[in-house]
């Protein structure tokens, strides 16, 4: 058996359903309001603004942002092509990016999170920044331990400075912190920098036309299919 004395999981698509969370959410606060809005569409390229954005940051083309700051100014950029207009309120806009905030957890989620907690330290580590990252945790039922934000740092995953420095902030060695994450790029970083990994299968982050990470592709320490399966692997009971 490995030994690790903590945990830390990757947010977005590992722990929670954004990409249903969000089309959800904004499919109903837009009735009534007038907008006629490919929400689908929107959500999905927002997503898929969001590693170019945190790219520019992370090579310098632009200075340090937080991570509500970026997905509003890509809300700004992609927005009016999928119907949503240029001049639309302010508070509007606020509210479709306050929407990361309130994502639903995949099931059974917090449960076992709850399970791991009563031997490890559990916490996230994630490109969220600290205010959504404890608006999730409320909204989810999320226990954590503590809370590891890009914004601590001031540099996104996959930069070591995420990876190591929430290992330093837990006085523990890398290779005593467990990375766990739906995302194999993600655990290739944490293995580089001296974590120990899991997968977690989630094939329908992005839907049912998911192309990528929908299976472990190198021999993580653990491939578990829910987060209480990761658990059992652990040996703490169901």
């Amino acid at each position: 058996m490995i030994e690790i004395d903590a945990i830390l999981f990757d947010v977005f698509g590992t722990l929670v359903d954004w990409r249903g969370s969000l089309i959800r959410d904004f499919t109903s606060w837009s009735v009534g309001r007038g907008l006629t809005v490919d929400w689908t569409g929107l959500v999905d390229a927002w997503r898929a603004a969001y590693v170019p954005s945190m790219n520019r940051v992370r090579n310098g083309e632009r200075a340090w942002a937080n991570l509500d700051t970026l997905h509003r100014e890509s809300l700004q950029d992609i927005g009016h092509q999928f119907g949503l207009p240029a001049t639309v309120h302010e508070s509007d806009r606020e509210y479709l990016v306050q929407g990361w905030h309130k994502l639903d957890p995949w099931p059974n989620s917090a449960a076992g999170l709850q399970c791991l907690k009563t031997r490890y330290i559990i916490a996230p580590l994630s490109n969220g920044n600290m205010s959504l990252l404890v608006d999730l945790a409320r909204h989810a039922g999320f226990p954590w331990d503590a809370v590891f934000s890009a914004e601590l740092f001031r540099h996104y995953k996959p930069d070591p400075e995420t990876y190591l420095g929430a290992a330093e902030f837990l006085g523990l060695p890398p290779e005593r912190v467990l990375m766990a994450a739906a995302h194999n790029g993600d655990l290739r970083a944490a293995r580089k920098f001296g974590l120990r990994t899991a997968f977690i299968a989630r094939p329908h982050e992005y839907g049912p036309a998911q192309t990528h990470d929908l299976a472990p592709q190198a021999d993580w320490d653990f491939v578990a299919s829910t987060v209480e399966n990761l658990a059992t692997q652990l040996g703490l009971p169901a």
